[in-house]
């Protein structure tokens, strides 16, 4: 019985900072390698046969920490493709979330953060509708196939394309996925059988 697991990415030091951060290719904070290292040591007893990540560092440096921290040392085959980045926050990009709600109000920026067609102002900005639009087709040319082949995948990615994944995996509607939050450096665990149909999922741990 194969396994997904999905982790975001560690704190960042946008996140550290309340900022809009996208994908723009900010490091971790102290926090969030923290964080990817308990992941990693919570992944110790779980098989892990390819990785896939975005390209950004704080993706990829989850995963390097997290694989170490879990013992897996040996050179798993990993792709990186920006597919799985982060939503583009388009204008909003380094900006201070709660500078932003000041000047446009509360409702509009969560509107703009949570809700499914909406994208952000900005000639590239993505609503999550957008960002699931190059996300799963991704996720079922390439991820999904070592899924079905028996492989235990790992995925170390962002809060908006792991909630479009997970919004496929669940089949959840646009209402439902709004209420959808994905926590930083907690894997997300699901069991699949050989048609990559869910057959249950679950946390590693609750922080």
């Amino acid at each position: 019985m194969p396994k997904l697991i999905l982790v975001r990415h560690g704190e960042s030091q946008w996140n550290l900072e309340n900022r809009f951060t996208g994908w723009v290719d900010v490091p971790l904070s102290p926090k969030g390698e923290e964080e990817a290292r308990i992941a990693g040591e919570h992944m110790r007893d779980l098989p892990v046969d390819k990785v896939y990540t975005s390209v950004l560092q704080r993706a990829i440096n989850t995963s390097k920490i997290a694989l170490a921290a879990a013992g897996k040392t040996e050179d798993l085959p990993t792709e990186r493709d920006e597919a799985l980045n982060e939503r583009h926050y388009g204008d909003l990009q380094g900006l201070n979330k709660a500078e932003t709600a000041e000047q446009y109000g509360d409702e509009q920026v969560k509107i703009w953060r949570r809700s499914y067609d909406v994208p952000p102002p900005g000639e590239k900005g993505e609503s999550l509708k957008d960002t699931a639009a190059r996300t799963l087709p991704y996720f079922e040319a390439h991820i999904l196939p070592d899924i079905k082949a028996g492989k235990n995948v790992l995925v170390v990615a962002h809060g908006n394309s792991l909630r479009s994944i997970v919004m496929a995996l669940d089949k959840l509607t646009k209402e439902q996925v709004l209420e959808l939050n994905i926590p930083t450096g907690i894997p997300l665990v699901y069991d699949l059988d050989d048609a990559g149909n869910v057959l249950s999922h679950a946390y590693l741990f609750e922080r």
